[in-house]
């Protein structure tokens, strides 16, 4: 078992975690209007989807993996464009970050964490992503494949669990230096890019 690849998946998936995307904007935002509880409740949907596209690339890709290794490499020669073209998206991208309090609606802890849930289960780029990012990571000669991925779904699960909670329990003081600080948004911007070409490159070598 090689725990450098799991450390540097930690790592990567810290940064993705932090950087601004769709789901800690939106987990920031439901905190700002609604209250922390109600950021936390969103974290846990989102976060219980996971679950369903580790298991749908688990299984998947484990049975690519039995039959065929040049395919895998396919696979993973895939991903690392596609991690490409996601930090190419976000080159082209602004960098602003803007917050509209007005356009979240208030709702009960359980539907903000059914829409969490639903907003990542029939998001079928979390599946590509996940099929793109994990099977640069597999990092044991002795567990199977199922496993390992579980293994790295579960390490996903949980720094973002912890990353997206402290974003909800700190959302004031979040949006505040954000409002505060112009150039946020651009040095975000370019972790992010540096994340997911770094990622592509890992997975290659």
């Amino acid at each position: 078992m090689d725990f450098e690849i799991l450390l540097s998946f930690v790592l990567a998936t810290s940064a993705l975690a932090i950087s601004p995307g769709p789901d800690n904007i939106y987990v920031l935002m439901q905190s700002i209007v609604n209250g922390k509880k109600f950021g936390l409740a969103t974290v846990a949907g989102l976060i219980t989807g996971c679950l369903v596209h580790t298991t749908l690339v688990a299984f998947g890709v484990s049975a690519i993996i039995k039959e065929n290794d040049s395919l895998f490499f396919i696979i993973k020669l895939l991903g690392a464009i596609y991690l490409v073209y996601l930090a190419y998206k976000v080159f082209k991208s602004s960098g602003d970050l803007s917050f509209i309090d007005d356009s979240i609606p208030k709702k009960s802890l359980w539907e903000l964490f059914k829409q969490g849930f639903i907003m990542n289960v029939l998001n079928p780029k979390v599946s590509i992503f996940f099929l793109a990012f994990f099977p640069g990571f597999l990092f044991s000669d002795q567990l199977s494949t199922v496993v390992q991925f579980y293994v790295l779904g579960l390490l996903f699960i949980a720094v973002s669990f912890i990353i997206f909670s402290l974003i909800a329990i700190m959302a004031g003081s979040i949006s505040e230096y954000i409002k505060s600080n112009s150039k946020v948004g651009i040095y975000l911007k370019w972790l992010q890019i540096i994340v997911f070409v770094g990622i592509a490159v890992f997975i290659l070598i």
